[in-house]
């Protein structure tokens, strides 16, 4: 059970009663991992590449699933989700799309940027908290996840490089 504790979760909400919510129910499911929670695109991206108010943050870990809203402040959702495939870095993390949104079209924008699954937020607290359940058992206990790139030792250099020559 420690080796599950250990996987992060990384959270992408902006509502705070979303955001209270979703904690709550990962509690009631006890499921006790470290929860990052990040309340906007820009902040989310700032985790993910260590920029920020997340600069020097240890790159070789990451979350074992992210939970992403679509409708968020600053980046939304979609353009997070894009820039996130096309890193190599990022490309193969585990990114579950957690909204209130039913449009058809998010869902196919979703699925066509690479989301591994899409869910719809529901209104019953008891639902709720079933899915939260169902997705911690799978992301944190039956999925196998990717390989870390092997080329991460080479993006964080370079990514220290550019920073040293003020890029």
């Amino acid at each position: 059970m420690k080796d599950m504790e250990e996987k992060i979760i990384l959270l992408i909400e902006d509502n705070p009663d979303d955001e209270a919510l979703t904690l709550r129910a990962l509690e009631k499911n006890s499921i006790k991992n470290e929860v990052v929670v990040a309340r906007d695109g820009a902040e989310a991206l700032d985790y993910f590449f260590g920029t920020g108010s997340y600069a020097g943050r240890d790159l070789t870990v990451m979350p074992q699933v992210t939970l992403l809203d679509l409708k968020l402040p600053k980046i939304d959702g979609l353009e997070v989700l894009r820039q996130l495939r096309a890193n190599e870095l990022t490309r193969l993390l585990p990114v579950v799309i957690l909204t209130s949104s039913n449009e058809e079209q998010d869902r196919v924008n979703g699925y066509g940027l690479g989301a591994n699954s899409y869910v719809r937020k529901p209104i019953d607290f008891g639902q709720f908290t079933d899915a939260v359940r169902q997705l911690g058992l799978y992301w944190l206990i039956l999925n196998e996840s990717a390989p870390a790139p092997k080329r991460l030792n080479e993006y964080t250099s370079a990514r220290i490089d550019c920073r040293r020559f003020g890029r």
